[in-house]
């Protein structure tokens, strides 16, 4: 959905509020308008934010994800849809994307406001991400892992078991980008020892990107 043309102006002086939702999964979901782009927030943590989404935006920029083979995706956490909006509207990547959100508030707001303008084919699945890939049987050229309960990630998609279920939904020389904080001491404590004792044990040649607070990990 776009905005009239005197909000988008406004934007790059102050921030416009769009639309304020709650659900289940998140007690205050806001979406505005920022700097000519839509950012979903909560409280504690930016969702998504369009092309200014800058952890994902700087590594498909420092891997240059043109080169690529890329057909399938698998987004794991859809917030509003910054990673496919990003891609083609900037990267100029025409891919097939399933996305699972456990969010059904977050569906609605990403469909209502990006992917519409989407020419890309995105299929949206309401379910828990760590139920989907365990019985999934698809495989994907490219996994991003995008998993935010506000500012964390749950346990449960932290283990050795998550992360070999996520393997085995990849292509031969398929792609995983995995979104970690790394911010504060306790973030970078955290992310370093994950990295170092768990991540590597499933993807031994991963390295990572250090973006802007956040840690984006490579299984290659």
């Amino acid at each position: 959905m776009k905005q009239p043309l005197w909000k988008r102006i406004k934007s790059y002086f102050v921030d416009v509020h769009i639309e304020s939702t709650s659900s289940i999964f998140n007690d205050e979901l806001d979406v505005l308008l920022v700097k000519g782009e839509y950012q979903l927030v909560t409280p504690e943590a930016i969702y998504s934010y369009g092309n200014r989404y800058d952890n994902f935006f700087e590594a498909f920029k420092k891997i240059d994800i043109g080169k690529y083979d890329i057909d399938s995706v698998l987004l794991l956490g859809l917030g509003l849809g910054s990673i496919p909006y990003m891609l083609e509207r900037y990267f100029k990547q025409d891919y097939s994307y399933t996305a699972v959100e456990i969010d059904d508030d977050i569906i609605y707001l990403a469909s209502k406001y990006v992917l519409d303008e989407l020419v890309s084919e995105v299929s949206t699945i309401c379910t828990d991400a760590l139920h989907f890939v365990e019985i999934d049987t698809r495989r994907y050229d490219f996994v991003a892992m995008d998993v935010f309960v506000s500012d964390y990630i749950p346990e449960e998609f932290e283990s050795e078991e998550f992360l070999s279920a996520l393997s085995n939904r990849m292509t031969d020389n398929g792609l995983l980008l995995f979104n970690r904080l790394y911010f504060f001491e306790k973030d970078k404590k955290k992310t370093k020892k994950y990295f170092e004792t768990t991540f590597k044990k499933v993807f031994p040649n991963g390295r990572y990107l250090e973006i802007n607070g956040n840690w984006i990990l490579l299984n290659k």
